[in-house]
């Protein structure tokens, strides 16, 4: 009897996950590598500093709200480098349109929070790797259980270990950056 029970939970839980393996993003902008567009405009670059347009598809049942995170994995800093946090995307929002990220421009549905990030400041920072190898920027969208409960003035770190406890289901796309 017991492993018919386990053999029960492991197809409902496969099943599950089959649906939840769907979840994809998608960028009309990016291929492998990041453009000017997505360059930060100082440390020596002259980049336009605008997020990228991204949107994704089959989020798994119960998705109560998206965040988005771009970070350079390979930051020299020891822990990386967070370029964008957004998070409390409304769950009937799959896309976010190129220069959103810009909290200036006010291009965000309501409610759409973009705390700081590792430049010290909310909305996207775009990439400025230092001379040297190549930097893996991997963004990632978070179908999540709920809303965090958190504001813009929080640190990536934070919205990072709370993303942990509510996030369904995850989806990267990662884009490559070099010293130009």
């Amino acid at each position: 009897m017991k492993h018919l029970i386990a053999t029960l939970l492991l197809v409902a839980m496969a099943g599950l996950s089959s649906y939840a393996q769907n979840f994809t993003l998608k960028s009309n902008e990016l291929g492998g590598q990041l453009t000017n567009k997505q360059y930060f405009n100082g440390f020596g670059y002259n980049g336009e500093n605008q997020s990228p347009q991204l949107s994704w598809v089959d989020a798994p049942a119960g998705t109560q709200s998206f965040a988005v995170t771009m970070y350079d994995l390979d930051a020299p800093t020891g822990s990386g480098f967070w370029h964008w946090v957004v998070f409390n995307i409304p769950a009937d929002v799959h896309e976010i349109k190129s220069g959103a990220g810009d909290v200036k421009k006010n291009l965000m549905p309501a409610g759409i929070i973009q705390s700081k990030t590792d430049f010290g400041v909310p909305g996207y920072g775009g990439a400025a790797p230092p001379a040297g190898p190549v930097h893996r920027y991997m963004i990632t969208v978070y179908a999540l259980n709920k809303k965090l409960e958190l504001n813009a003035d929080v640190s990536p770190a934070l919205v990072g270990f709370n993303l942990h406890f509510a996030t369904l289901a995850q989806a990267s796309i990662v884009v490559c950056a070099q010293h130009k």
